[in-house]
């Protein structure tokens, strides 16, 4: 005669606490288990290629305003001065004034993190707030992570990944514990070529190589900190990822203080950088305007364009001799299908249960 389980568990107690532990575990396994992310649903923008193509109109009708400021203080750009000195005839700018920030951001623009030192801008944070793939890189932290964590908070699946070369596992204390799952540490340094032997301290990664190694095919935001060393290890990122497009013979031997016909002093690049946007900081200490003007023109033949700058007040008011020598600008990448130029039509789910076909009926 087969036994009943409940006879069976009165005569063996330890056996209904068993079942029903089971059964309690595989309640919680299938029916409170959080549902695997859905495929990112943007909302759709009619407007976006429009807007888009609007202020890159402007942008570019911008340049030869630099151009002729160029001009007048020049008269080539090896004679600008980046801060002019404190005297007679005082000319009115300063190096941040060739360099504003005009193209328009076609999204929602949000401060992300603290009021005051910690704080980024970011052009439409909607596009990647349930966005399944979203990976972002923050390289250089100081004692502010509110940027991190604010963006963790506000989105769904979005995980960060952070490095510093004198920080390590021991930052992640800086993010909630709600939250750490999602954010990824590494003592290390970003520059322009690899450095990362047995021998090297500190280990410096370049972009390309830290991507590779994370299994990353694309970075929807990346934020740079890095003390000064951001013109050579961002030429190395735009010479790892594009390349300088060749110019028609007439333009070989142009003059190398005449812009061509681009509004650059430098020729247009070909190729996508691999993220969305980019926010980063300038340090100008001893830099000549010629090179600042040949670095930034890199950036713009590559397919950044700057949406929003906020000079480094706290930096100035400390160090008052030297003038405002740090800057934070934000980029927009319009180049390729990252989420915040490229649109897409929402998807609609398939029905549950399909109409009867004709033949069916």
């Amino acid at each position: 005669m087969v036994k009943s389980p409940f006879l069976l568990g009165q005569r063996h107690p330890r056996y209904t606490f068993a079942l029903v532990a089971l059964l309690v575990c595989a309640y919680w396994f299938f029916f409170t288990a959080p549902p695997p992310p859905r495929p990112v649903v943007y909302k759709h923008n009619h407007e976006l290629k429009a807007r888009l193509d609007r202020e890159e109109r402007k942008y570019r009708d911008m340049l030869p305003q630099r151009q002729e400021l160029i001009t007048k203080y020049g008269p080539t750009p090896s004679q600008v001065a980046m801060f002019p000195p404190d005297q007679e005839p005082w000319p009115p700018y300063t190096v941040w004034d060739f360099f504003p920030p005009v193209f328009n951001c076609p999204h929602e623009l949000d401060r992300l993190g603290a009021l005051g030192d910690g704080g980024k801008w970011m052009c439409g944070a909607s596009r990647i707030e349930s966005k399944p793939d979203c990976v972002v890189y923050s390289f250089g932290m100081d004692s502010s992570y509110s940027f991190e964590t604010t963006l963790l908070q506000s989105t769904h699946f979005c995980e960060v990944w952070i490095y510093d070369s004198t920080k390590g596992e021991d930052a992640r204390r800086q993010i909630p514990h709600s939250l750490r799952h999602r954010a990824h540490f590494g003592k290390l340094a970003l520059g322009a070529s690899d450095k990362h032997g047995p021998g090297d301290e500190p280990k410096t990664w370049t972009l390309k190589s830290l991507m590779s190694e994370n299994g990353h095919s694309h970075v929807d935001f990346i934020r740079i900190d890095v003390e000064g060393w951001e013109w050579e290890t961002f030429r190395g990122i735009i010479n790892d990822f594009t390349t300088e497009r060749a110019s028609p013979p007439q333009a070989a031997n142009a003059d190398a203080d005449t812009p061509g016909a681009s509004g650059w002093y430098v020729r247009e690049r070909d190729g996508v950088l691999p993220f969305g946007q980019l926010q980063i900081e300038l340090h100008v200490w001893n830099q000549r305007f010629q090179d600042f003007l040949e670095w930034w023109e890199l950036l713009e033949a590559s397919g950044l364009r700057p949406f929003h700058s906020e000079i480094n007040l706290v930096y100035a008011n400390y160090n008052r001799h030297s003038g405002v020598e740090l800057a934070e600008y934000s980029f927009l990448n319009i180049r390729g299908d990252n989420a915040f130029v490229k649109d897409y039509d929402l998807e609609k789910p398939e029905p549950e249960h399909p109409p009867p076909t004709e033949q069916s009926a």
